[in-house]
């Protein structure tokens, strides 16, 4: 079962010294949590892929965007950058358990479960498929755009994960896929700034805390220990270019539309409830 699966089926301070040149991680203890010890206890993870749900199918045909001609290889395992992000997944290491892994648990479902309600936070509106319908079905199509762009690129560069041929803690089980689908690029981080970037775009006054959330989307991957930051970064380039490809889309642009006027409705009824902060 490839990782797509995976991702979709997931319903449900520390400084990185020595990694400065590629930092940029929100603080990973917000509310003052302590970093966990490796295997002092069990650690939590996302649910096994074998819950996975097809998303509904996408807007683009296979082979709309080519993903390797935007976003070229992966930094070479002996350059600098590498070597740097394997040394930001070591001490990453030491998430494990805190509030920042447990975001990057809810940051891994695709279902638009747990998306739709960090999203509603960041825009100030209540978005959920109760009361934005469309966009909370078009956020579900953009998954299988986004599997249609990121697999290619991922064949072609087969770029092994942090974990493989290690067994440090990861917020996913380790499953067969953790050593076969590639890291680069990833397709959270695709998918995390293409949903961003459509919010962002029917809430354009809370344009910035939605696409900062979209950017915290992608950067739990590396908190969880399956993606290096230039895995994220591609994917986030990927985003860009699905969501300017939509663009000339009739049926993405009739949605967009739809879901502009639940978003205007939903806004009127008031700011959403459980948001912190």
């Amino acid at each position: 079962m490839t990782r797509f699966s995976l991702i979709v089926a997931a319903a449900l301070g520390l400084a990185l010294a020595g990694c400065s040149a590629i930092d940029g991680l929100p603080n990973p203890f917000p509310h003052g949590a302590a970093a966990a010890t490796p295997g002092s206890a069990q650690v939590a993870t996302t649910a096994p892929s074998a819950g996975w749900v097809k998303p509904p199918p996408g807007y683009l045909p296979a082979g709309a965007i080519d993903a390797a001609t935007i976003i070229g290889p992966p930094p070479a395992p002996d350059s600098a950058r590498a070597k740097a992000e394997r040394a930001q997944f070591d001490e990453t290491r030491k998430l494990a358990n805190t509030d920042a892994w447990s975001q990057a648990i809810a940051d891994a479902d695709l279902s638009g479960k747990n998306g739709m309600k960090a999203f509603s936070c960041a825009a100030g509106v209540t978005l959920s498929a109760e009361a934005t319908p469309t966009l909370a079905n078009m956020l579900l199509r953009l998954t299988d755009d986004a599997a249609k762009i990121y697999q290619p690129a991922k064949s072609i560069y087969q770029r092994p994960r942090p974990p493989v041929g290690n067994t440090a803690p990861i917020c996913a089980p380790r499953e067969a896929w953790i050593n076969t689908d590639g890291s680069y690029p990833s397709g959270h981080g695709l998918i995390g700034w293409a949903w961003a970037s459509v919010i962002a775009e029917l809430v354009p006054e809370k344009a910035s805390p939605i696409l900062a959330r979209g950017k915290a989307f992608g950067d739990s991957r590396i908190v969880c220990g399956v993606h290096f930051q230039s895995d994220v970064e591609a994917g986030r380039y990927l985003g860009s270019a699905l969501v300017t490809r939509l663009h000339d889309d009739p049926g993405f642009m009739d949605d967009l539309a739809k879901a502009r006027a639940e978003v205007a409705a939903s806004k009127a009824k008031g700011a959403p409830t459980g948001c912190v902060g």
